[in-house]
């Protein structure tokens, strides 16, 4: 079953990646933190955040998640991502790259520590509440599309505005918004598996973003597509995040991180081995014509 994800578009299609711009985070005055963050050294700095109005998107304090064999897929993880930026995950194979997006986006839950998002406490949510939850604040992009193949290209974006309770109008209006954006508006009637994969990819990304969502996760969304048509996905995730899109971004590919994000962690045995940021990468709300330089 698909999650009801996330997003937003400007009105003005006919302006190509700089329509895009419009995308935009929750009010300051909705992602206030919850009465405990004060509670623990990271805790206590997204706390001041918070005060001094800087919003931290994402906040993870001391995480751990250990699974029946007592290995830890996270130890200690602790992490805060701000509005605009473009993180990237890489590690190898069970390093918990898939485990960390899956706390981030309600999917696990940790057996020690906590996982803020957009001022939600989302470790401490019921299954309806977190379900709520990244239907309303998360869109999420898959390597293998996820797409259902008996609906429509339209009706595929169409799915979580209508699980949202959208007014069927206007999730049709944002629909045709996104299909435009993304180029594959003349596919609207088509079904998916008539598409490339470069086409389907962009359908996906059209899904997870026709809720607004304040975040969007990406696990290795290029990793199903030929060079050519990587780079071309590649490309829309940086105009995407150019307008604005707070993005966490799961890859194997150095080149594909050192690109488009502005910063890389490396998790190594479900840690933090190493954090950097992108030098000369630039900051998110630059113009559509210096991201297109």
């Amino acid at each position: 079953m698909l999650c009801p994800f996330t997003c937003s578009l400007s009105r003005n299609v006919a302006a190509g990646p700089s329509a895009l711009r419009a995308n935009r985070l929750p009010r300051k005055d909705d992602r206030r933190p919850p009465a405990d963050y004060a509670v623990g050294p990271t805790r206590a700095r997204c706390r001041l955040a918070y005060v001094a109005r800087v919003d931290t998107v994402i906040c993870l304090s001391e995480v751990t998640k250990r699974y029946e064999s007592g290995q830890p897929a996270l130890d200690s993880i602790s992490l805060t991502v701000a509005p605009g930026e473009a993180v990237a995950v890489m590690g190898p194979s069970g390093s918990g790259k898939s485990t960390l997006l899956n706390m981030i986006a309600g999917l696990d839950r940790p057996t020690s520590g906590t996982v803020t998002v957009a001022g939600q406490r989302v470790d401490t949510l019921g299954e309806s509440a977190v379900a709520r939850f990244r239907r309303d604040q998360i869109g999420m992009i898959f390597q293998f599309f996820n797409l259902l193949d008996d609906l429509t290209v339209a009706d595929n974006v169409l799915l979580p505005a209508q699980l949202a309770g959208v007014p069927r109008a206007q999730a049709r209006a944002r629909v045709d918004e996104l299909l435009a954006v993304l180029r594959i508006g003349p596919h609207r009637d088509a079904y998916p598996g008539r598409l490339s994969g470069g086409e389907r990819q962009r359908v996906a990304i059209a899904r997870a973003l026709v809720n607004r969502p304040a975040l969007l996760l990406a696990d290795e969304p290029t990793g199903a597509l030929d060079t050519a048509t990587g780079e071309q996905i590649s490309k829309l995730l940086l105009d995407l995040n150019s307008s604005g899109q707070t993005m966490i971004l799961v890859t194997h590919n150095p080149d594909l991180a050192a690109r488009y994000a502005s910063r890389t962690i490396r998790l190594t045995d479900g840690r933090i081995a190493a954090s950097g940021r992108a030098a000369g990468h630039r900051i998110a709300g630059d113009t559509a014509a210096e991201v297109q330089q």
